[in-house]
């Protein structure tokens, strides 16, 4: 059994798909498994996967129910003790990202290893785009060195490709919700005996996702998600500091 499955999901992103799989390719380590789960596109995606698909070690092309239905799909199918989603167009964020986390997980043992995210935009090509700050500086999104499930309150506290979580502690997601990802970080850091925070950074992630192009529904699914876990009373009043907060984030 390998200690990491890392998880690519894809669907018509035959631009940013192979600096994913190269960033992977690049790691200086080999206890881990990579997966990709396509959604049947309908652009040169199946050509790089058959172009890289000797250094895959398992992957399908079949239509599913978005997002989140394929990333279930490569949860159901990872062998690894941990699983580590990194999508289409995000990458690992240097060769020996991997082998740096590989480290900790033989020292540690924790059950949800997290870190900061550099975010590049998307400039239009196959290389990695140009940096724009680590997650934690560029957004209202403080990251804790220490974070339960609680810090969640106020939304994600941590870029879901900078998240990586004991695969028997992972629940499935939640295939309605655009903001299913915060649901599932809150479910690991729930379940989780041991959460570490790691002081390298994880991953670049190309901005710009799924739930940047559907914003309004994303609000309305991130509140629906934060009701659940944390009550009407306290979602209402944390939506409030939420708006403040946004609003003197933005202030120059």
């Amino acid at each position: 059994m390998p200690t990491v499955s890392i998880i690519t999901i894809t669907y018509n992103a035959e631009r940013f798909l192979e600096r994913t799989i190269q960033s992977v390719l690049a790691q200086q380590a080999t206890d881990f498994e990579y997966l990709v789960i396509d959604g049947s596109s309908t652009d040169g995606t199946r050509a790089i996967i058959d172009q890289y698909e000797q250094h895959i070690t398992h992957w399908i092309s079949e239509p599913d129910q978005g997002l989140y239905d394929a990333m279930n799909k490569g949860l159901h199918r990872a062998q690894g003790e941990y699983v580590w989603y990194m999508n289409a167009g995000d990458e690992l964020h240097d060769s020996q990202t991997l082998a740096n986390l590989l480290s900790r997980i033989r020292t540690t043992k924790a059950d949800v290893y997290y870190s900061d995210a550099l975010f590049v935009r998307d400039d239009g090509g196959q290389r990695s785009g140009t940096a724009i700050g680590l997650r934690s500086q560029v957004t209202p999104h403080t990251l804790p060195q220490h974070i339960t499930w609680q810090d969640m309150q106020l939304g994600m506290k941590i870029c879901h490709q900078a998240f990586v979580a004991r695969r028997s502690i992972a629940p499935d997601y939640p295939v309605d919700n655009l903001s299913a990802d915060l649901d599932w970080e809150i479910r690991c850091l729930k379940a989780a005996q041991k959460i570490e925070f790691l002081p390298f950074v994880l991953c670049k992630y190309l901005v710009g996702g799924l739930s940047v192009q559907q914003h309004r529904r994303s609000l309305i699914d991130r509140f629906r998600v934060l009701v659940t876990h944390f009550g009407w009373l306290k979602t209402i009043g944390n939506h409030i500091q939420i708006v403040l907060r946004a609003r003197r984030f933005r202030q120059p």
